[in-house]
């Protein structure tokens, strides 16, 4: 029984040490608790400061939105004449230059109009030559008129003269009035020659200017038929569709063989080395947005990379003053809404970089205000020595 208790007495003596050290080590630990506990609520309160200055100093100018999509100014290409095409130049997704023919429409009937309007031009110019030729005959009728009404009259003087001449002796009684009457009725007859002879001048003079109307008729047809025919070229030259841009081909619709009418739209050229940004921010976002402030940007195509931009420049209206139909708030209920205003933001990215870029890619826009940050004190300064102005 004796050798039964001592192992007890050890299990009593070892639970009372473990008690005894257990009571020592507690605040130990209540104290190593107290210290964490301290480090960590001095970590976040300096954590907070830290976060709130740098809001303050940094974080509220930055101004953020992901409602931003790559754009490009891409050009349309349409014909300007109709017809069947008859070749295209280009694949699709195809780099090409400013100037490089895309598509030809067949030509034949465009070259037979500039073919019958240089015929018209022959034709006029075949007329001002005819009229000119008739000038020229009619120069011979003047001088003939001329000669004519020289003659009429040397004869009308010759009468007169004998007139005068047998006057006297008429009177005297040394020649017959039957003479004299006869004499002078061969005046009056060279008198009306002489009239007739110079009407006949004045006609064949005024021909001349008749004919030379007509030289300007024909040369005024043969300057419309020369403008019709550069109208003409002008098509015919058109059936040749060229690049306007340098960029890409996007969305080509056109085929071999297809008929086209003027102004359908065949394909686009997009500028993709002109690309750009596109960010619609709040309006309650842009009280300190500057043009030229730098910008952030992460495409979603190009995660963890950022690009760099600046704000190139503010749409004039907000995105609803420009849609098909704007709002009229003046009818009906009214319900508030945070308008949105286009931002243009120029890209500042390298090659490689712009070769992955395409219009319609989503963007996340940072742009950073800080630049601007004394312009609202300025506004509010300026706003009031202008109510005061106003008060005096």
């Amino acid at each position: 029984m004796a050798q039964n208790e001592h192992p007890v007495a050890d299990t009593a003596e070892s639970h009372d040490e473990s008690e005894a050290s257990a009571a020592a080590a507690s605040p130990e630990k209540k104290r190593r608790i107290r210290l964490i506990l301290l480090i960590v609520a001095l970590v976040v309160v300096i954590g907070g400061v830290l976060w709130f200055v740098r809001y303050q100093s940094v974080g509220k100018f930055m101004q953020n939105t992901d409602d931003a999509y790559v754009q490009a100014d891409a050009v349309t290409v349409s014909p300007k004449v109709s017809g069947y095409v008859d070749q295209v130049f280009v694949a699709d997704n195809q780099q090409v230059k400013a100037g490089t023919p895309l598509v030809r429409i067949d030509s034949r009937d465009y070259r037979a109009q500039a073919a019958q309007v240089t015929a018209q031009i022959d034709v006029a110019r075949a007329n001002a030559e005819g009229v000119r030729a008739q000038i020229r005959e009619q120069q011979a009728a003047i001088d003939k008129a001329r000669s004519d009404l020289a003659a009429a009259r040397s004869d009308a003087a010759y009468a007169h003269s004998e007139v005068r001449r047998y006057q006297p002796l008429a009177a005297s009684g040394a020649e017959t009035r039957e003479k004299l009457s006869t004499l002078q009725n061969q005046a009056r007859q060279a008198d009306a020659q002489v009239a007739a002879a110079n009407a006949a001048l004045v006609s064949a003079t005024r021909r001349v200017g008749t004919l030379q109307a007509q030289v300007q008729q024909a040369q005024a047809q043969g300057e419309a038929s020369r403008a019709q025919l550069a109208a003409a070229q002008v098509n015919l030259g058109a059936t040749i569709l060229r690049a306007s841009i340098d960029g890409r081909v996007g969305d080509k619709t056109v085929r071999v063989g297809q008929y086209t009418q003027a102004g359908t739209r065949l394909m686009s050229i997009v500028p993709v080395q002109q690309l750009y940004v596109e960010a619609n921010f709040k309006e309650t976002q842009l009280g300190l947005m500057r043009v030229g402030q730098p910008v952030t940007l992460e495409v979603d195509a190009l995660p963890g990379v950022e690009i760099h931009g600046r704000v190139e420049s503010v749409s004039p209206g907000t995105g609803a003053q420009f849609s098909l139909l704007p709002p009229q708030n003046a009818t009906g209920n009214f319900t508030k809404i945070v308008q949105r205003v286009p931002v243009r933001i120029a890209l500042d990215a390298g090659p490689e970089t712009r070769k992955l870029l395409v219009p319609g890619m989503s963007v996340d826009v940072t742009v950073d205000t800080r630049s601007a940050k004394g312009s609202v004190q300025r506004i509010r300064d300026e706003q009031d020595q202008h109510n005061e102005r106003r008060g005096k």
